[in-house]
């Protein structure tokens, strides 16, 4: 299977037809979170300003082998915790700002599950980039999943359901579907989709069938037909509301990181 990602992260949590929507988290101190679980090779370069595909980026996944292009560390530590830029703190500069290009084959036969990138990815930082953090709680401004006026419309998952995601967008057209997931999950998933971390704060426990269709950006579309944007499709659509609030959040403080050199 070769999954395309593009500029959004939130792709790279679709990987595979069923995937376990459980974070993985590399304990205190950023260690690797699975020794088992890396790349048997990776070749890392610093990526080409004049590279004739200007804006071209993404993630481009396909079997045991994985391409990164035009992606800053950051970027990459976001999809490797299932975390929103806001979490990142303590890193320099060139941790946001320089773009890299990452070619890797990982060490274990077999087509890897969305958890296993993102331990790939863990290790590439740990390994590679030199990354070690702590976590800390911190307030920070976030969005909080509430429960609408009027309750939930999000379907109880059956006990026979797999978790699974998908994502999917064609221009400003974009739809989210997430299978037997907690609010949670669908909290987490969000993150990639807003400007702020997203915590669930619904008391809403036991396993869902999310489907969200919505407009990106809806003053760059013409079509009158067009769904609402995110924040209207969620209330009208799941029966909850996402909600500008200062809250506890996790936070990633980077005790210290490395440029990887050129190879």
């Amino acid at each position: 299977m070769r999954v395309r990602l593009l500029s959004s992260a939130a792709a790279l949590l679709g990987i595979a037809g069923a995937v376990g929507m459980s974070q993985t988290v590399a304990p205190s101190g950023g260690g690797a979170v699975d020794a088992h679980l890396s790349f048997a090779a990776a070749t890392i370069k610093p990526h080409n300003p004049d590279d004739p595909c200007r804006g071209c980026s993404g993630f481009d996944a396909e079997g045991d082998r994985m391409k990164i292009r035009n992606k800053s560390a950051s970027s990459i530590m976001q999809v490797a915790y299932a975390i929103n830029p806001r979490q990142i703190v303590g890193a320099p500069d060139w941790f946001y700002n320089e773009s890299f290009d990452i070619m890797g084959t990982m060490d274990t036969p077999g087509e890897p599950t969305r958890a296993q990138y993102q331990a790939m990815l863990q290790n590439l930082l740990a390994d590679r980039f030199g990354l070690r953090f702590h976590h800390d709680t911190r307030d920070l401004a976030v969005y909080a999943v509430e429960i609408a006026k009027g309750g939930p419309k999000i379907k109880t998952a059956g006990p026979e359901e797999k978790t699974s995601g998908d994502d999917m967008r064609n221009g400003q057209d974009q739809k989210i579907s997430l299978t037997s997931a907690s609010v949670k999950d669908f909290a987490e998933r969000m993150q990639f989709f807003v400007d702020r971390p997203v915590v669930d704060q619904t008391g809403l426990a036991g396993k869902y069938d999310f489907s969200l269709h919505y407009t990106v950006d809806e003053t760059r579309t013409a079509d009158p037909n067009a769904p609402p944007g995110l924040f209207t499709a969620i209330q009208e659509q799941l029966g909850l509301k996402l909600v500008p609030v200062k809250a506890p959040a996790d936070v990633f403080v980077v005790d210290g990181v490395e440029q990887p050199s050129a190879d």
